[in-house]
This record gives C-alpha cells, structure tokens and sequence, in this order.
C-alpha cells in the first residue's frame, strides 16, 4: 500500500462531494482520476495530500513517503526561476555550502585530520544524494518541459502558465514517492507532453494524475479510478480499456438491475395473490396469509441493486445552413512580428468544407494565425483574404466579458434574442440546470465559460468554424460531445489545439507552424508528426559536417543552439517511438543522434 482513502466523507457547502469513499492505491501504481468537472477529482487530490482534511473517516500513506503535489504558486519575489528548481535540491545545497566551508577553513587550519574527517563524511552524502548532478538533472527537466529560456528570468515575471511549468519542473526534481498531478498537460506543448510522458513511464514512485487527456492517459497510466456520484469505481489498464470495461460494467449493472426489478415485480405480484385467495377463502385462509407475510419478509431483505446513472451529455449540434464560395480564407506571404519573429512569409489555402489543424510549440503565433482571419490582428506584410460569403464562427480559448457580474443567463440572452423561457430550456441542455443560470459570470469555472459559448455559438449563422483550444476546459464526455458535432459539421473547419486524441480524430490536414516557417501535411497528428520528424532529421548537418565547418570557423546554416533543441526534439520523439514499439532501428537511430548531440555540446560550449 502506497496510499489509501479510508470511508472519507467530504461536505462543502452543504453539498455531500463524498461519502464512505474508500480506495487504496499500491507502490509503483500509475492512476488517473477521472470524472466529470465538479465531480470531486481535485478535491480528493487535496485530501490524499493533506492540504485538506475530511469530515469523517482518514488517509494513510506509507511511512516516511513524500508526496509532491503542485496546490497553488507560491509568491516568488525576485527569484530567478532557475533558483526556483534549485529549491527542489534544498538539503543538498545545504551539504554544498558546509562542504565549502570547510574548505575555506581547511586552507588556514591546524587540527587538518578532522577537518578532513569532517569534509570526507559530509563530501559522501552530498555524492550518495546526487549532488554533482545536480545541474544536469535541472537541465533535463528544464529541456523536456521547454522552460530553458526561462530559467534567468524572475519567476514573479513569467505568465500564470509559464509558472505552472516551472513548478511542474520543481516537483519533478524533488522526486518524490507519490506524484499528484492536477492536469499536468494543460500548458503543456506537444513536445513537453511527449517528453513527460516518457518520463512518468520511467517514474519509480507511485503517480496519481487527474487528467482529460486520453492520450496521455493512454501512454501512462496502467489503472484509472472514476468518480462517479461520490464512488470511485476501479479500472485496470489505460483509457482505452477503461472505456470498453465501463461500458461493459454498466451494461452488466443494467442487465442485474432489470433483473431484480422483474423478480421483485414478480414477488409483489405472488404477494398480492396470496392476500386476495386468502381473503377470499370462507372462513380466510390463515396458511396463505403467513406465506403471504414470509414472502414481504425475504422482499424487504433483498439488497438492491442500483440502478446504473447514465450521465446527461451536453446537446451541441452546429450546422452550415448556407456554403461559402470555394475559396474560405487565403495566407498570402504573412509576416508577424512583436519582440521577434512569429512567423515570415507563410502562405495556406482553405477551400470549402476542409478540415486543418496547427499544430506547434507554444508561443509559435498559432493563434495569432487564427486571429488574423477574424481581422483581431493584422499582419505586418502580406495578405489574409477571406472569401465570399464566409461566415465565421469563432471559439477562442480565452473568454473576456465586459460585465463580469452580470448573470449567466443575460449575458446568453444578451447574444441570443430568446425569452428566458427558452433560455433556461437552451441552457439546460448544456447541463445549466436550476440556479446554475443565475450565476455571475466571474464566478464560472473554465468548463461553464466553454458551455456557455457553445451554446451562443449554436445560435450563429455560421459556415466556417474556427477553434482555438476548444478541449482545454471540458471534460471528457464534453469534449466527446465536441468532437461528434465537429465531426458532423458541414462546413469548413479551421482549429488549434495540443489535444492528440481529438487532432487524431478529426483532422487529416495538419499545419506545423516551427522556426517561423509552416510545413503542411496530408494526414493526421500522428502521421504528420513522424513525417515533420523525419524533415528534422534530414535538415540537421551530418556530424562530421559540423566539425569540419567549426574547425574552419565557417558560418552554418543554422544557428548551434538551434541545431541542438531540434536534436533535442528528435530524440524525445524517437525515445517515445523505441518505448511504444521496442524496434531495434529506432535503438540504432536514438544511439546515433545521442552520438551528434554530445559532438555538437562539445562545440557549443568550446565557442
């Protein structure tokens, strides 16, 4: 045992999250907690943590283990972020600084064979806690997260999502026995999620995640635990089978349900016959009224079987009522630029009913791309032409509203001339119920702002969608009901996002935005991204290409440290292919690219 939730019982407000919840997870275990929002997933992250404590019942966690859990971002001031991942390396830095002390006091010292007692015992914790790699290990997570440039930067200047990447990068460096994780992915790029990935799989300690991304639930975890009203219910395997074995699990809960509820009818209705033939007996029968009364006796006894709840779905449905002309929207040699380059000289075609998606790291100028059709930037040279008759429907990732106390309600209305009647009625089926319409808009949630402009969106005459991270609040059943509307959608679709599962599923035209330049590919994600591979492979000089023209002092094509992250790059994506597959070529490929990375640290740090 690992960690174990023992009858937890957890009120807020007096809503009832938990009640009698018992679950035990084991050393090593690889969990994702899974659930619709509001469903207590991070609530019970807390408690396994203990920031917070439960009303009744308790949690055990083998002795001396360390959890490591990100709950909210400390206030750093005029801390460099780099400092900020040292943080993780406290008792060891403490070791570096008696060690130095010592030495400054061994150059003048008498008594030298006890000072050297000293520095040896000491020198041998620091060695046995790792501490002359203390600045490779901070390297390694810094490149795998891509938070590199960010390290000399005072962390209270980074945004909200770069600093949740850096204490992500902390709590990966303390490395604890048992990782939680509250949506690690979410301000993730493509490549730092495939590189956390390959390195939960190689976690010794026990990672319990609360997660939406199937796909990465798919790489990592081998259990998930869904929290369904209050009960967790225990899957082994990945998401995949978690989805098959669910449905098996409820349709067998459906099929044990009917049946007791015929053998019940059944019962109640031998019940019934009993008392009218007894009663009908002259003088009554008193034999039939006792079996009558055994009967109710071993029917009060059944234990019931529940009836399985089949969680109500969010009703989307989103229609072209009318085509645009043939051509949609025209990138013609666009340039961008703010303190540098985004992107130089791109140019893209979208005709009626294409589906596309850019993909790429973040910070890229993907959602400027998207901006520059709805004329909310506009490129500093070149041309963005919109076609005749288009008609956009515009999903952004983030939602501003000008009357943030104003209530839900209105500010649908406000977008949507309907009685409130038929707004409620609307509203409902984007799972608004009851009060939940006259909350304030400063008071939603992530999800309920995404709901909320889904369901104005259904009301727009639209052909053109246009999607900016549009998973990156919902829950996995919601993002199911997004994907089938997409998917049905008849009109042309224009999206970006780093949600693998729906890329995979919706799209076969993928856009890489990477170095300023856009590189488009007739398939989907994972095609697209062995294929963009492969140009990275190809574009970086031969090994000895690399000596040759250092030692001649000529000028590369590409920049060194830029050779170096793609190289980076390419080795994350190989090393994710070698463990999913296990073939030997891609060994004998991740040898030779390591072999060209150490050639061209050797030259980089020798500049």
């Amino acid at each position: 045992m690992s960690i174990k939730a023992e009858n937890i019982t957890k009120i807020y407000g007096g809503t009832v999250i938990f009640e009698g919840l018992t679950m035990e997870i084991h050393n090593g275990e690889r969990v994702a907690i899974v659930g619709r929002n509001g469903c207590g997933k991070t609530t019970l992250l807390k408690l396994l943590a203990n920031i917070d404590t439960p009303d009744v019942g308790r949690i055990i966690k083998k002795k001396g283990s360390t959890i490591g859990y990100l709950h909210q971002i400390p206030p750093y001031k005029n801390v460099l972020s780099i400092n900020v991942l040292k943080e993780a390396f406290t008792s060891i830095i403490t070791l570096s600084e008696q060690m130095h002390l010592l030495e400054q006091q061994m150059a003048s010292a008498v008594d030298l064979d006890k000072l050297l007692k000293q520095y040896g015992e000491i020198q041998e914790q620091f060695i046995l806690q790792g501490g002359y790699e203390i600045e490779a290990k901070i390297q390694m997570i810094a490149n795998g997260l891509g938070i590199t440039p960010l390290l000399q930067t005072p962390f209270h200047l980074l945004s909200g999502g770069e600093k949740t990447k850096v204490m992500l990068g902390q709590i990966l460096l303390l490395n604890p026995h048992i990782l939680l994780l509250d949506e690690p992915t979410n301000h993730l790029d493509m490549n730092a999620i495939e590189w956390l990935e390959d390195y939960l799989k190689n976690y010794d300690g026990t990672l319990i995640v609360v997660s939406h991304d199937r796909q990465f639930m798919n790489a990592v975890v081998s259990k998930i635990i869904e929290i369904e009203n209050g009960e967790p219910y225990s899957y082994v395997g990945n998401y995949n089978d978690y989805v098959r074995n669910r449905e098996a699990r409820i349709l067998s809960e459906f099929a044990q349900y009917e049946e007791q509820q015929k053998k019940i009818a059944k019962m109640k209705e031998t019940i019934k016959r009993l008392k009218q033939w007894a009663n009908e007996a002259n003088p009554p029968n008193a034999a039939l009224h006792r079996r009558a009364k055994s009967m109710e006796k071993a029917l009060a006894r059944i234990e019931l079987v529940k009836k399985p709840v089949v969680s109500k779905k969010m009703q989307l449905k989103l229609e072209a009522n009318e085509r645009s002309g043939k051509d949609v929207v025209l990138f013609e040699n666009v340039t961008k630029q703010y303190a540098k380059v985004l992107f130089e000289e791109i140019s893209l075609q979208l005709r009626w009913q294409d589906r596309l998606a850019i993909v790429g790291l973040n910070g890229t100028g993907k959602s400027t791309l998207l901006k520059m059709v709805t004329e909310e930037v506009i490129p500093d040279l070149g041309n963005v032409i919109v076609g005749s008759n288009v008609k956009i429907g515009y999903l952004s990732q983030a939602f501003v509203y000008e009357e943030v106390n104003a209530r839900l309600i209105d500010v649908f209305r406000k977008e949507v001339s309907i009685t409130e009647g038929e707004a409620r009625h609307t509203l409902a089926k984007f799972l608004f119920y009851g009060y939940d319409v006259f909350k304030k808009v400063k008071d939603l949630s992530g999800g309920e702002k995404m709901r909320l402009r889904l369901a104005q969106l259904m009301y727009e005459d639209i052909n053109f969608l246009i999607l900016d991270e549009p998973t990156n609040h919902l829950d996995i059943e919601s993002r199911e009901v997004l994907e089938e509307t997409v998917q049905h959608f008849n009109g042309t679709v224009l999206a970006v996002s780093h949600d693998r599962f729906f890329l995979n599923l919706l799209f076969q035209r993928i856009a890489w935005l990477e170095n300023q330049k856009l590189f488009l590919y007739e398939g989907n994600y994972h095609w697209a991204r062995e294929k963009h591979s492969e140009r990275i492979i190809n574009e970086i000089p031969k090994s000895h290409d690399v000596a040759e023209v250092s030692k001649s002092q000529k000028t590369i094509s590409i920049p060194i440290d830029e050779q170096i992250e793609q190289l980076e790059n390419k080795i994350a994506v190989v090393k994710v292919r070698y463990n999913e597959n296990n073939r030997l070529n891609d060994l004998i490929e991740l040898e030779k690219l390591e072999n060209q990375l150490d050639e061209l640290l050797s030259i980089w740090i020798n500049e």
